[in-house]
């Protein structure tokens, strides 16, 4: 028998889980806000079936004003860091993004930003939607009517 391996069967069974990303709310109604008055908020992270620490990064939206003109009017923070650590007993801590918006010209956005991981997994969207245009124009329709009182 020890000279002869043909006689050994070897099986393997498994279940393989591919790394996702969850968020909490699962999308996002920023407020709408006057020009170039800031407005943010806070989102969880819920990495899931991460088996080793990753590192994540946001995609931001790049948007196109009227004139043609391209703005970045989002940005992201992360109070507590960035990276995704599996801990012992499998499950993986969450993780606090703050998002803030900020533009000086009026814009309207719905799309996503995407937060992907070392080894690009783009598969995790968050869905965003700010309305700066009606805000503006509720605001200064509102100052209008203030003024003539």
């Amino acid at each position: 028998l020890n000279d002869n391996p043909s006689h050994y069967k070897i099986t393997l069974s498994g279940i393989v889980k591919s790394p996702k990303i969850n968020f909490d709310p699962p999308f996002l109604i920023l407020m709408p806000v006057p020009l170039d008055v800031k407005t943010d908020t806070a989102i969880n992270i819920i990495p899931k079936d991460y088996l080793r620490q990753s590192r994540i990064r946001v995609e931001l939206p790049e948007l196109e004003l009227e004139d043609g003109d391209r703005i970045y009017p989002f940005s992201v923070h992360f109070p507590k860091g960035q990276d995704i650590v599996p801990s012992s007993d499998g499950t993986n801590k969450e993780l606090i993004c703050h998002m803030s918006f900020r533009s000086s010209r009026p814009v309207s956005f719905l799309g996503n930003m995407f937060f992907i991981d070392e080894e690009e997994n783009r598969s995790s969207q968050f869905k965003l939607l700010q309305q700066q245009r009606i805000a503006f124009l509720l605001y200064t329709h509102i100052w209008h009517l203030t003024s003539l009182i």
